[in-house]
C-alpha cells in the first residue's frame, strides 16, 4: 500500500486502540458476563438467560423503563424545540453572536455532578432561588424534589439546561449553511418570517435537526450523573432511570454483576433500535 494512503490510518490507530481497549472490549466482556451469576467479581456461575428472564419479570425494572421513557421523550421534545428557537435567535444577532453562543454553551462543559448539586440547592423548597422567585409572584413553594411528578419535571429542566446550548450550536451550523439568497427571494415575494422558517429553514435544516434528535435521544437514555446528585433517584424511585438501575445492581448491596450486565445489554439494544429508527425515518423524510 502506498505510504501516503497508509498515513491517515496510522494517525487513527492510537485512538482506535484506546477505543477498542476501553470501550469495545469492556462492552463484549459485559455481554458475556450477562450470562453468568457473580456477587464478588471473582467467581462466576453460568446461568444462561436467567438474568434476562429475572429482569424482564421484575416490576421495578418496568417502572424504571417507564421513568426513562417519560424523561427521554420530554427531554428530547423540549430541548430540540428550545434549541431551534435559541439557534434562530442567536443567528439573527448582528453583534455579540460569539459571546452569546459561548454563554449558552458553557453548561455542557461543567461537571454534571456539580450541576446536580447546584440545581439541588436551587430547587430547595424553603431556601432555593426557584421557589423564592415563584413565591415572589404568588405561585407558592412547590416541593420540586419531594413530589414524584415535580421531580421528573425538575430533572427534565436540568437536562435541557445542560444540553440546550450544545444542540443550539449544532443547529446554528446548519442555519449558516443555508444560502441567504433564498431568504432574499422569499422577502421579495412577500413571505413572512414564519413562512420563511416553515418553507425554507425547517426543510433545509432537517438533516441537522435529525442529528440533534438522535444525540438528544442517546443522552436521554444514558442520563445518570446529574440526576443522581440532584434527586438520588427519588422520591420513592420516581426519577430512577436505566443507568442508575444498572449502577445499583452492579455496585450496591446485594451486588449482582450478571443482572447489571444484562440490564446494560438491554439498554444498548433499546438505544441502538431507537437511534436506527430515527435515522431511517430521517432518511425517508429527506427522500420524499
Amino acid at each position: 500500500m502506498n505510504t501516503r494512503k497508509l498515513a491517515p490510518y496510522l494517525f487513527l490507530l492510537p485512538n482506535m486502540l484506546i477505543f477498542a481497549a476501553f470501550t469495545i472490549w469492556p462492552a463484549m466482556n459485559g455481554f458475556n458476563l450477562s450470562f453468568f451469576d457473580s456477587s464478588n467479581g471473582r467467581t462466576f456461575k453460568p446461568v444462561g438467560t436467567a438474568n434476562y428472564r429475572a429482569i424482564l419479570s421484575d416490576e421495578e425494572f418496568w417502572a424504571v423503563v417507564r421513568h426513562t421513557l417519560v424523561f427521554t421523550v420530554g427531554f428530547v421534545l423540549i430541548s430540540t424545540v428550545l434549541a431551534m428557537v435559541l439557534a434562530l435567535m442567536i443567528n439573527a444577532q448582528r453583534r455579540g453572536r460569539g459571546a452569546i453562543s459561548a454563554a449558552y454553551f458553557l453548561p455542557i462543559v461543567i461537571s454534571p455532578v456539580v450541576v446536580g448539586i447546584v440545581w439541588r440547592a436551587a430547587f430547595d423548597r424553603e431556601r432555593g432561588m426557584v421557589n423564592q422567585a415563584l413565591s415572589a409572584v404568588g405561585l407558592g413553594e412547590p416541593g420540586w424534589l419531594v413530589e414524584p411528578t415535580l421531580a421528573m419535571v425538575a430533572i427534565i429542566v436540568v437536562g435541557t439546561w445542560i444540553h440546550l446550548g450544545f444542540y443550539a450550536m449544532i443547529l446554528m451550523s446548519g442555519l449558516q449553511s443555508i444560502d441567504g439568497s433564498l431568504y432574499e427571494a422569499a422577502r421579495i415575494d412577500g413571505t413572512t418570517t414564519w413562512q420563511a422558517i416553515r418553507l425554507i429553514t425547517l426543510p433545509l435544516l432537517r438533516p441537522t435537526l435529525m442529528v440533534v434528535i438522535i444525540l438528544a435521544t442517546i443522552a436521554g437514555f444514558q442520563s445518570f450523573d446529574f440526576i443522581f446528585t440532584l434527586t438520588g433517584g427519588g422520591p420513592v424511585s420516581a426519577t430512577t432511570l436505566m443507568v442508575q438501575y444498572i449502577y445499583e445492581n452492579g455496585f450496591s448491596y446485594p451486588i449482582e454483576y450478571g443482572l447489571a450486565s444484562a440490564a446494560a445489554v438491554i439498554l444498548f439494544v433499546v438505544v441502538f433500535v431507537v437511534t436506527f429508527a430515527n435515522y431511517v425515518l430521517g432518511r425517508r423524510s429527506d427522500a420524499i
